[in-house]
């Protein structure tokens, strides 16, 4: 049995549906991502799981108990917050001893403990500040110690990095990870940024319109993203409009120009329009090695970054976008000229 199992959840208030039967089983250890778009259920449901929301339907079980029905003080759950809801006249040591001190462990022993998440978060010589002496990193650092110091079986992170800067996000994403992988917690992980949901999780789960609409790895969702909205919400896509002229063989015609997929087409038939997907990486200016398919078109596009050449080539219709290393003994392509595109066929994806 899983760690955390969610079963068919859902929520309503009145007439509005904001989860739509959202199930999920996380194993001990693991760090798993709520990842999607305002308004997509994402924090609605980590709330149920804490116990802030009471589902409309469904049950959470943690270590094999139904804590459905159960306040959050009852199911020992940490919960970290957007907003780092610190007490302004407490000093960092009291504000990371709140939890300790309600449970009613001896002032020693809560001492010692604070001391030790003052050590593991890096902040040993702030504990007599105030958080209004603190930068906003720094604060999100004491709000995390504080979660964590009563030894949760349960860590939840309702998107604590957005209010940051990019620098700092980055360096405190991987200092959370590297936490969570210390102590071993079961952690889930809000965020609308698809880049800390790729680095830092096990698994993620992509949210839209109340559901889950793909769970898996980081490398799974980007490279075999399950619907269209996985496919354009994570990461840069390239989508071209095609016609299926075989589709027991998998060909598809774009523009002009025929295309064997490996693809299954479920179901489709010849005449069908389909959106094809190629992640710009995926594609090479000429021939490559271990590239099966190939597109004919023109330069329309081009932008040089330094290292990098950002090429769109225009075929048909479609506006394909490719990055290409710049090499100094190589001038760029001229817009204009004629192009071939390559990339292995494996990569390309059929949306539905």
């Amino acid at each position: 049995m899983a760690f955390l199992d969610v079963v068919g959840v859902e929520k309503s208030y009145g007439s509005n549906q904001v989860v739509k039967t959202f199930s999920l089983s996380v194993e001990s250890g693991e760090f798993v991502s709520f990842l999607g778009p305002s308004g997509c259920g994402k924090t609605t449901v980590l709330r149920m799981i804490a116990g802030f929301e009471e589902p409309s339907a469904g049950k959470i079980v943690i270590g094999g108990k139904d804590v459905t029905q159960l306040k959050p003080n009852q199911r020992n759950v940490g919960m970290v917050f957007q907003a780092y809801a610190l007490f302004p006249n407490m000093t960092v040591a009291q504000n990371i001893g709140f939890g300790l001190k309600i449970a009613g462990m001896p002032k020693a022993d809560a001492d010692r403990r604070v001391a030790e998440m003052l050590d593991m978060i890096k902040l040993p010589q702030m504990a007599d500040r105030y958080p209004y002496q603190l930068s906003g990193g720094q604060q999100q650092r004491i709000a995390l110690a504080r979660a964590i110091a009563p030894k949760p079986k349960l860590l939840l992170l309702d998107e604590p990095l957005s209010a940051l800067d990019a620098k700092v996000r980055v360096s405190l994403r991987e200092e959370i990870r590297s936490i969570q992988k210390k102590l071993d917690i079961t952690t889930i992980f809000v965020t609308h940024d698809q880049e800390e949901a790729l680095s830092i999780s096990d698994r993620i789960a992509v949210m839209y319109g109340g559901i889950a609409e793909q769970v898996g790895t980081p490398f799974e969702i980007y490279n075999r993203p399950a619907t269209k909205f996985v496919a354009n919400f994570v990461g840069t896509l390239n989508v071209l409009e095609g016609t299926v002229t075989d589709a027991t063989s998998g060909t598809v015609r774009v523009n002009t120009q025929e295309l064997a997929l490996k693809s299954k087409l479920n179901g489709s038939k010849s005449g069908d329009t389909l959106s094809l997907a190629l992640r710009p990486e995926a594609i090479s200016l000429a021939k490559q090695p271990g590239h099966d398919a190939s597109l004919s078109g023109e330069i329309a596009e081009v932008h040089f970054l330094g290292s990098v050449i950002r090429v769109r080539v225009g075929i048909g219709g479609n506006m394909v976008s490719l990055d290409t290393f710049n090499n100094s003994t190589t001038p760029p392509p001229v817009v204009g000229q004629k192009a071939d595109i390559s990339f292995s066929s494996g990569d390309m994806l059929v949306l539905h």
